[in-house]
Formats: structure tokens, sequence, C-alpha cells
């Protein structure tokens, strides 16, 4: 009977890592994907504008994020790099600190469409 316990307390620690840190990365693919909207939508806004859109999305959706960087190469060409740590409790009482990196690269052709 302990033997089963045993294995039954592993299998929730088990389970319960996997529900945090699939959280986390459904939580970090959500907000890649509104990053790359606002990537492929803000063709007419700056660099500064775009980052700042960036950092108000890291604030809705709850990513800490650290850093980022965005480069325009022509009008159509739009590179968002950025990355974060958050901290995610494996085992109740122990948080890790998972890295997450972001690299989005949009190119939009404006007019081939019609």
């Amino acid at each position: 009977m302990v033997k089963f316990l045993v294995k039954l307390a592993i299998a929730g620690l088990i389970a319960n890592a996997t529900w945090r840190l699939g959280s986390a990365y459904l939580q970090f693919y959500k907000f890649k994907d509104a990053v790359a909207e606002t990537a492929t939508f803000g063709q007419r806004s700056t660099e500064a504008q775009i980052q700042q859109r960036v950092l108000e999305l890291a604030s809705q959706y709850d990513v800490p994020l650290a850093d980022v960087t965005v480069k325009r190469n022509d009008r159509n060409h739009v590179i968002i790099d950025g990355s974060y740590v958050q901290g995610i409790e494996f085992v109740p009482g122990y948080r890790y600190q998972w890295p997450f990196e972001m690299h989005v690269d949009v190119l939009t052709l404006v007019g081939s469409l019609r």
C-alpha cells in the first residue's frame, strides 16, 4: 500500500510540473502570436511605436518581458526579438527560473493581391 501511495505522489508531482510548464508555454505562444500580428499589421508604424505596442502586449499577457528590440529592414520587413525569465513552480515550494526567447520575423507583401 505504501508503494502505491509513493507512486501516486510521484505521478501527481509529474502531472503538476507538466501542467505548470504547459501553461507557461501556452501563455508564451499566445503572446508571440499577438506580437507577430502586431508586426504584420504595423506596416506604417515606426520601430518605437511597434516596441511600445509589444510592451503593452507583454503587460496584457502578464509576460515579464526583460528586453525587446525592433528592427525594420525596409517598409515590409520587421524583426522583433525579446526574452524574459519566468518562475515556474514545478514542485510546491520550489520555483525554477525558465528562460523564454522570442524571435518574430515578418515579411509582408503589400499590394500583391487584388
